[in-house]
């Protein structure tokens, strides 16, 4: 874990840094010499200190923070931690979220209410949690998912529904904190090679992905890298007046014309 910072040094929080686009994220910002608070979920099985070895290899400096993001006070004390570690925090990317298949039949109450605690008002918490440490020129983004940003998807509508939200959190607050000099976008990920969508119980699998590469314009499935750059260009400088909108991050598979 990471003393204290150099003032001018830029701090950026994110949930689910324990793997796939997270931990991407946490390194793409170590190289850059932003320091980096990595947000893990306990049961998470994937190792954060793994993320931490990596932002260290690149040059940076991280803190592991356990977070649940069901709990609104754990969340505020990811917040309360990153602040008192590094002094400040500039950047908030709510990557944290779940993918259980259920078909409408099955889905009980118990299960929606799951889902959209994590993945829809997760986000919320997150960017309510961190927002009053925020200053001029930051910025916040929400990862949200081709699933229900862009397309149904059977068996997923509880995961659909609360990605769809996710970008009606962000239009709204980057309304909202305008006035602040805060930024919120969300990125729409496409077929991602992460350990979620490898998952062939509740995701597509391996070799659900591998096929379904062959029909994505670019000729494969992306990259967790690959969405960390963008998240990277938002929350950047050089996206300083984009603000409220949606980046599609999928080989063109939207954009292709079918038979």
């Amino acid at each position: 874990m990471a003393a204290s910072a150099q003032p001018e040094a830029k701090v950026a929080v994110i949930t689910g840094a324990a793997s796939g686009i997270g931990r991407a994220l946490a390194v793409r910002y170590a190289r850059e010499k932003v320091h980096v608070v990595i947000g893990t979920y306990p049961g998470d099985p994937h190792d954060p200190q793994e993320t931490l070895r990596q932002v260290e290899a690149a040059g940076g400096k991280g803190l592991v923070v356990e977070v649940d993001v069901r709990d609104g006070k754990q969340v505020d004390d990811l917040a309360r931690k990153a602040h008192e570690a590094f002094g400040r925090i500039d950047k908030v990317v709510a990557n944290a979220g779940i993918l259980r298949r259920a078909p409408l039949a099955e889905l009980s109450d118990e299960a929606w209410d799951d889902m959209l605690s994590v993945d829809l008002t997760g986000v919320m918490r997150t960017f309510r949690s961190c927002a009053p440490y925020l200053g001029q020129g930051s910025a916040m983004v929400a990862v949200s998912s081709i699933a229900g940003g862009v397309y149904g998807w059977e068996d997923h509508a509880h995961y659909a529904a609360a990605k769809a939200g996710v970008l009606g959190v962000c239009r709204s607050l980057a309304v909202e904190l305008a006035p602040r000099g805060i930024r919120v976008n969300a990125v729409i990920p496409g077929l991602i090679e992460t350990p979620q969508s490898s998952d062939p119980v509740n995701s597509l699998g391996p070799e659900g992905l591998r096929r379904a590469g062959t029909d994505i314009p670019w000729g494969r499935v992306g990259q967790p890298e690959e969405v960390a750059d963008v998240i990277w260009f938002l929350t950047s400088h050089d996206a300083r007046y984009v603000t409220g909108q949606e980046l599609v991050v999928d080989g063109g598979l939207i954009v292709k014309m079918r038979a």
